[in-house]
């Protein structure tokens, strides 16, 4: 999960805006945007994702990056409960449908075919799991993946985390010549404490030019063209969707060893999207 930006005159930063920058405060509604879309979660407790909103990938192909979890459709591994998206990871051994066998399960959420929006306020509240090979992510895809491949499409990475890395989330930028191991990229690392104690605010602001990350209204990163690789483009200017999901192993955190413990869950208070004014 990974990406990149572009340099525009940009607005006072939303961290002045915030109650308190840094800690666990939940910032105020920001000002200057309007709302397009959200998800509050607020369904049923043990009801499934809101269908209208969300596709559940499944599949356990290791998904480009030879992870190890298969991603079902479950109510096990992903439902609404007390108000939150509740994705749980459980140690255990599964076949899917195609024939492939793996010994995690989990989730992995799409919007495409639902919503895109070009440009905008990406945000969503979260209190990730814990664990070395547990990864937690809250990125974007571009929405024209199918017909250009990957990365081409573009991706953005609001919030990915290493599960051992407990006081750190790392938000990236992906696309042609830029990806993989060598993305746009910048690390937060929280003041105190760690992520998995608490639920966090984790956004970035998108312009045509500009892509700004922030952390409970703390900005810790701006990309633009001028960051591109000599010889390489921008391709942030077309409609993304949303992806939530949590992987185990693979090449970004590494493999489970005998200090993970499961199940380990991730709980999205809500996901929330803006247009300017």
């Amino acid at each position: 999960m990974r990406l990149i930006l572009q340099s525009v005159i940009f607005p006072v930063s939303f961290c002045l805006l915030a109650l308190t920058c840094g800690g666990t405060s939940q910032p105020p509604e920001p000002t200057g945007w309007t709302l397009t879309w959200s998800d509050e979660f607020s369904g049923t407790n043990g009801s499934a994702a809101d269908a209208a909103k969300w596709t559940l990938e499944t599949g356990g192909n290791g998904w480009g990056n030879n992870e190890l979890e298969y991603y079902t459709d479950r109510l096990q591994n992903a439902q609404q409960r007390d108000g939150n998206l509740v994705i749980t990871v459980q140690k255990e051994t599964f076949t899917g449908t195609d024939g492939v066998t793996r010994n995690y399960t989990s989730a992995r959420l799409k919007t495409a075919r639902h919503f895109t929006q070009t440009y905008g306020r990406f945000e969503a509240r979260i209190k990730v799991p814990k664990g070395r090979g547990i990864w937690p992510a809250f990125w974007m895809l571009g929405d024209n993946i199918d017909i250009v491949g990957w990365p081409t499409c573009g991706e953005i990475d609001i919030m990915e985390n290493i599960g051992s890395e407990l006081d750190k989330v790392h938000g990236s930028m992906h696309g042609p010549g830029y990806f993989g191991n060598t993305p746009l990229t910048a690390v937060y690392t929280l003041a105190s404490g760690q992520f998995g104690d608490d639920s966090h605010v984790f956004a970035i602001e998108w312009e045509p030019a500009a892509v700004r990350f922030y952390v409970d209204g703390n900005l810790y990163q701006t990309r633009t063209p001028s960051d591109l690789p000599t010889g390489t483009r921008w391709v942030f200017d077309h409609p993304f969707f949303i992806l939530l999901n949590v992987a185990v192993g693979g090449n970004f955190p590494g493999d489970p060893d005998a200090s993970s413990t499961f199940p380990q869950t991730m709980l999205v208070d809500y996901v929330r999207v803006y247009a300017r004014k």
